[in-house]
């Protein structure tokens, strides 16, 4: 049975004006502050935020229902504003002197993240200095705070794999964000100088994937706390490719209700190619998201019992997603192949989706070579390869 999602409901009545945007929101290359404005009037900022700080604390399904829905009238504004949801569901997971000071004073405040490792550290005193470059920091524009990856040295000198989270005052964004796909998601470079993180910031990630962080607990009647984090964090990428897919859909039958072959005046829109085309992407998206829905559902179901899942339920949760993006892609390029020329033009929405689409491939997390050799070493057996995140 489905969820009720009184959120969904809300963000419905402003969808247009997010769709009417889309064209603006390519070309200044970031989420327009008015998309911002109209995403927090309905509070989908606090899906993941604890109730402590005023936070939704929604169900998974809940929240990529909301994200999906939201892509299909822009991917970008999707792609930055989920990602600074979920981050709330991370934050969550840090001491709570962290927490206070995110939302104490600003129960509003977001986070953009980095967290490629690609930071320089130095120990010291209560804490690090973090030096570096971290591009891909999609929505960085309207966050007030920044996670960032680093490695760092535990008590036996072995490099861990950990989160910092810094003040926006403690670091500049660089307007690099030059792409083909995902245009408006503003994701920006974090440049960052010699900024001092305290310990209390700094959490592992394998803590966080393993309930043992600093925050693990603080919320004992919490549905979504109780929970690895990165399902949560990556569960947007997914559902922004559903979205596009689902709107791509929209679009194809639009276009193809009135064209008509430019040499000969035939209907292109009954032709037949065009119906087999249509008809199997509709059982794709279809497909994929029966498939989403069934594993959000899991992660949902884990939660609410406080379990966590074994490394093969995660193999599948991690990969489910990803082969359910390439299914969403394949959709989108069988309608696009079809779609004629005009559909080239800057001007077309149909080009967009393409495009964007394609982006949502492109993660590290949704690369499905990557997925299909994690989940086939699972499949068999075999340890994990640590090449493979």
């Amino acid at each position: 049975m489905k969820r009720a999602n009184p959120l969904l409901d809300k963000l419905q009545t402003i969808l247009p004006a997010i769709a009417a945007n889309a064209a603006r929101a390519e070309l200044e290359r970031k989420v327009p502050e008015e998309n911002i404005a109209l995403l927090k009037s309905i509070g989908m900022h606090r899906a993941f935020q604890p109730k402590a700080y005023g936070g939704l604390e929604i169900s998974l399904p809940e929240f990529t229902d909301c994200v999906a829905a939201l892509a299909g009238a822009c991917g970008g504004t999707a792609w930055a504003f989920s990602l600074l949801c979920t981050h709330s569901h991370q934050l969550a997971m840090f001491p709570k002197q962290l927490q206070d000071e995110v939302w104490g004073d600003n129960p509003d405040a977001t986070a953009s993240s980095s967290i490629a490792p690609f930071s320089t550290i130095e120990e010291t005193e209560g804490g690090v200095l973090l030096s570096g470059e971290m591009g891909w920091s999609s929505g960085c524009d309207h966050a007030e705070w920044a996670i960032v990856g680093m490695r760092r040295k535990n008590a036996e000198g072995e490099l861990v794999y950990s989160f910092g989270v810094l003040p926006r005052s403690d670091y500049e964004i660089r307007d690099d964000w030059f792409s083909v796909g995902m245009r408006s998601s503003g994701s920006k470079t974090l440049v960052i100088k010699n900024a001092f993180i305290p310990n209390h910031r700094i959490q592992a990630a394998k803590d966080m994937m393993e309930g043992k962080s600093a925050g693990f607990g603080l919320y004992p009647d919490s549905k979504i706390f109780y929970t690895p984090y990165r399902p949560y964090f990556a569960c947007g990428f997914a559902a922004i490719s559903l979205g596009i897919a689902e709107r791509m859909l929209v679009a194809f039958k639009e276009k193809q209700k009135n064209r008509v072959r430019a040499y000969t005046g035939a209907n292109v829109g009954a032709a037949t190619p065009a119906l087999m085309r249509l008809a199997e992407s509709t059982h794709q998206v279809a497909a994929a998201r029966a498939f989403l829905e069934k594993t959000w559902e899991e992660h949902a179901e884990y939660g609410e019992r406080h379990q966590y899942p074994s490394r093969e339920t995660l193999a599948y949760w991690r990969t489910n997603q990803a082969y359910a993006v390439k299914m969403c892609i394949a959709a989108v390029d069988r309608l696009f192949e079809a779609a004629g020329a005009t559909s080239w033009f800057e001007n077309s929405e149909i080009q967009r989706l393409f495009r964007d689409s394609h982006m949502t491939g492109a993660h590290a997390y949704t690369d499905y070579d990557v997925c299909a050799q994690i989940l086939g070493r699972e499949l068999m057996g075999l340890e994990p390869d640590p090449t493979m995140v």
